[in-house]
């Protein structure tokens, strides 16, 4: 009972008793008997927990296994939700605080409708097709297209070009989603874009984003690296740095700067790791958006969803169809025959159509990559291919410790400080060259699927603090402060006072008069200094969650799973974890978890694609 009674005490516990009884005196207000306004309550309950979960919804089905005094059957559930009056349905929501969709998906109000918003800003976006083009405009798109492109004509002869189709449909419509795995080349599709819509429109005033401002600040420097090949007035017209989303909203205490009554002053706007995009903030960043601007997003479908509730990028890449006029527009442009543009089967049918490409040709890994073959069989789900890899002849760029033990083997703790081992020395050797230290600290990251237990980020961080600590010795400043030279931290709340947000990481190092302040990579270049004191909710960094890696990426990682299986260890998220290293990958793990999550799948409850389905069948 004592456990019982701490977990009752979390936020999101206490939130869903709030707005349980909320929604039962409600029901009873509105005449319900005792019975009915109960089974309203535990819906509620049931609805609000999810949403912690990720949940943007849950379905009848669901409340059918919580209760055991609620009605049993998705078709009671139904009549009593319809009869406490305050639930709405799909086709008249009304003011309730619930609704109940004709599927059996049931909402809070509030992420219904951002479902419903999302999918009609989409699709009004997705129907406005460009004009066909003078043909004297068309032949100049053609010819730019293709030397945009030579490069990838060497190298693939007559297969399709998917990258340059992607290209094309972008420039067709003023929405478009591109998803593919590190290394298939969005980064250089975006770049060849972007070079389009300048010639097309040479003072277009484009925008890029991404959620974290590491991923903005990769994004940034991945577009300027891509560009070289472009013409020089080109190039000096693009944008010079990418933001972080929020920051791009104008965050405030209150909401955003910008939204629907008062949008950006853009005419295209380039989304970077949009799988890590939420229901609420996909929805407001969209409508945020001008009706005359480009939108495209990039992302990995198979990566894991945001943290907060939805499955947005998923769902709107599900179904990448196109249809026969549009197969034959970009043919004609990308010079391919129309037969031989064949998309891949959908992942899910959409309303969605004409709007989506994946890319599945990888460029950074070779066909005998380990770390290439190792997230192509988690993605598949193939976990005995992939036991067959960790296990068979070594790897150069894949590495398996098979530690399945409660704390971590010795061999564990020996890779995670050998991996951190050139940035120790960094900070020992060269405390006062901020700018390469924090260049060290992002070649090497430990991942971890958990925060808490012996194999959890706390702990990692702890023993990788310590260890630092007793290598300073003299030099830390005072034992009983958390705060060292050398500290990596990183940002948990956005705090645009301080131009500080939720992912940005900051090294603790000396200033010029000896003081301790936190720097920061800056999106154009350079650091920035903050004082410790000034810094929002924080914690330290060797170690993070793999969400939290989402967005970035490092020479070399070090994978820690925990020694049992959980909920939380999915192939999306091992696949993700794997996909953050660019040239090697070490995975502690025992062989029966390692299986288990490469075989275990993210289940998200939301209702996108239906929304999708209802709004494209109402235009």
């Amino acid at each position: 009972m004592k456990g019982e009674r701490a977990a009752l005490d979390t936020p999101a516990l206490t939130l869903a008793e709030g707005f349980a009884q909320h929604v039962h005196a409600w029901s009873r207000r509105s005449g319900a008997s005792d019975e009915i306004a109960i089974a309203a309550a535990t819906a509620a309950r049931a609805v609000s927990l999810a949403l912690s979960d990720g949940h943007a919804c849950v379905t009848l089905a669901d409340l059918d296994a919580l209760a055991c005094d609620a009605p049993a059957g998705s078709d009671a559930w139904r009549r009593m939700l319809r009869a406490s009056g305050v639930v709405g349905t799909d086709d008249a929501p009304g003011a309730m605080p619930l609704v109940l969709d004709a599927d059996g998906r049931l909402y809070l109000h509030r992420y219904f409708d951002y479902e419903r918003r999302l999918a009609r800003r989409v699709l009004r976006a997705a129907r406005a097709v460009a004009p066909d083009l003078p043909t004297a405009q068309r032949d100049a798109l053609r010819a730019q297209l293709a030397a945009l492109f030579a490069a990838n004509a060497t190298a693939s002869g007559d297969a399709v070009d998917w990258q340059k189709i992607a290209t094309a449909l972008a420039l067709r419509a003023r929405f478009a989603v591109i998803s593919g795995g590190p290394g298939t080349g969005k980064t250089t599709t975006v770049v060849n874009l972007l070079a389009c819509l300048i010639a097309q429109q040479p003072d277009c005033r484009i925008a890029l984003a991404a959620p974290t401002g590491k991923a903005a600040a990769r994004m940034g420097e991945a577009i300027r690296e891509r560009a070289a090949h472009l013409p020089a007035a080109i190039r000096a017209r693009l944008p010079a740095e990418a933001s972080t989303i929020h920051r791009l909203l104008g965050v405030t205490p209150t909401g955003f700067v910008h939204h629907a009554g008062r949008r950006l002053a853009i005419d295209a706007l380039v989304i970077d790791e949009a799988s890590m995009l939420d229901l609420a903030l996909a929805t407001k960043l969209l409508e945020a958006v001008p009706d005359t601007a480009r939108i495209v997003l990039l992302g990995d479908k198979d990566q894991l969803a945001a943290v907060e509730s939805g499955a947005v990028f998923a769902e709107l890449s599900a179904d990448p169809t196109l249809s026969d006029a549009c197969r034959a527009e970009l043919s004609d442009l990308c010079g391919s025959a129309p037969e031989a543009v064949v998309p891949p089967a959908p992942a899910d049918a959409s309303g969605l159509h004409d709007a989506s490409v994946w890319f599945r040709r990888n460029f950074r890994f070779a066909a005998d990559s380990g770390i290439g073959r190792l997230a192509a069989a988690i993605n598949a789900g193939r976990a005995d291919d992939a036991a067959a890899l960790l296990g068979g002849a070594p790897q150069r760029d894949v590495h398996w410790i098979a530690d399945d033990a409660m704390q971590p083997a010795a061999a564990t703790i020996a890779r995670l400080e050998t991996g951190y081992a050139p940035y120790f020395d960094a900070v020992l050797r060269e405390p006062a060259q901020p700018a390469a230290i924090v260049e060290s600290f992002a070649r090497f990251r430990a991942l971890c699927a958990v925060r808490d237990g012996a194999r959890g980020v706390e702990a990692i961080n702890a023993h990788l603090a310590q260890r630092l600590r007793s290598m300073l010795g003299a030099r830390d400043h005072d034992p009983r402060s958390p705060w060292f030279i050398g500290r990596p931290v990183i940002v948990r709340r956005n705090d645009p006072v301080q131009r500080l947000f939720n992912g940005d990481i900051g090294i603790a190092l000396p200033a010029a008069n000896g003081e301790l302040m936190v720097h920061f990579p800056q999106p154009g270049g350079g650091l920035r200094e903050v004082a410790p004191l000034r810094l929002p909710a924080h914690e330290t960094a060797f170690a993070m969650t793999v969400h939290k890696a989402q967005g970035s990426e490092f020479d070399a990682v070090f994978v820690l799973l925990p020694a049992q299986a959980s909920r939380v260890l999915t192939r999306e998220l091992l696949y993700t974890a794997v996909t953050r290293a660019r040239r090697q990958v070490t995975l502690a793990a025992g062989a029966a978890v390692l299986a288990a999550a490469i075989e275990a799948r993210t289940r998200r409850r939301s209702g996108l694609l239906a929304r999708l389905a209802q709004e494209a069948a109402r235009a």
